[in-house]
């Protein structure tokens, strides 16, 4: 049940899922032995396809997108494609691992919306929320082991509620995502701009491939999430830069073009005002520096993921 390990960039490994027969459906659950060792993989990766994983024991810690918190089970560590994570001196973890690809939500807006909340943060403790997720998921690794009649729809429904319970331990008092055309619309340019190589569209290029003129676009961006399209690009960038700098050995002028630059000097002007460091100065004070805002701040935002 292992994910499969590719290299889109040198040293920073993408994972696909690969899911054995008899199920053929992109979804899989387990423990972390039964998930595989890449499962609990100590070095920065990414992955084409969505993990929650749901640790009750062990210690270390998570490092997602730079933001590293110390495991503290029983919690959950949610992770969108795109994002670089890696466990940290972890040991002995147990729980649940549950991958799934995006069809697998069958368009669910507001279940995507909820994941990229969910994903901004390194761990998320369950509170009263622990033992309602630890029966769900015994009844969902149940259902994907015996295939009963119906299993894919009771797994459709189970990781819904599996979502709806994380959302409710992240904050109880929060609302539900916004639901509508313009957070469906935020949603696609999102998740546009998060795929392999989306940093290198622009704004009027997302508008032609989701169908919509640049000022529709711009409208309801704005309108669902607060800001332009041009500023969720931008930041979009630049935490593709972190990564590439913290986790791979790339050059800053391989960096620049990996992250949508064209010119490296613009890049190194356009980093510098958005982190307040250079490039070179991010790389130097990054390793074992999770806690200066510098270096987090970009990462942890709600429009990042």
């Amino acid at each position: 049940m292992d994910a499969q390990r590719t290299t889109p960039t040198p040293d920073l490994p993408l994972h696909r899922l690969q899911v054995p027969l008899p199920h053929l459906l992109p979804f899989a659950i387990g423990s972390f032995d039964a998930i595989g060792p890449l499962s609990r993989a100590g070095f920065p990766h990414r992955h084409s396809f969505y993990e929650i994983a749901h640790v009750t024991g062990g210690r270390g810690g998570h490092v997602l997108d730079l933001a590293h918190r110390p495991l503290a089970p029983p919690q959950l560590c949610v992770i969108t494609p795109g994002q670089v994570h890696h466990w940290a001196d972890a040991d002995g973890l147990t729980g649940h691992v549950v991958l799934f690809n995006e069809d697998f939500l069958l368009g669910s807006t507001q279940d995507l919306a909820a994941l990229r909340t969910l994903a901004s943060r390194p761990a998320l403790r369950l509170g009263e929320q622990a033992a309602p997720v630890a029966a769900l998921l015994t009844d969902m690794e149940q259902e994907y082991r015996t295939l009963p009649a119906g299993y894919p729809g009771v797994l459709r429904a189970s990781l819904h509620i599996l979502i709806a319970r994380a959302l409710r331990a992240e904050d109880p008092g929060d609302l539900p995502p916004p639901t509508g055309r313009a957070a469906e619309l935020a949603a696609a340019f999102t998740r546009l701009i998060a795929e392999p190589g989306g940093v290198h569209h622009s704004v009027a290029s997302c508008a032609q491939l989701l169908g919509v003129s640049p000022g529709h676009l711009q409208t309801l961006v704005k309108q669902a999430t607060g800001l332009p399209p041009g500023a969720l690009l931008r930041r979009r960038q630049t935490l593709e830069a972190k990564r590439l700098l913290a986790g791979t050995e790339l050059t800053v002028r391989q960096v620049s073009r990996e992250a949508g630059f064209a010119d490296p000097a613009y890049f190194c002007r356009f980093f510098r005002r958005e982190t307040g460091m250079t490039p070179g100065e991010f790389r130097a004070r990054v390793d074992g520096n999770h806690h200066d805002p510098r270096i987090t701040s970009i990462a942890a935002d709600p429009g990042a993921p």
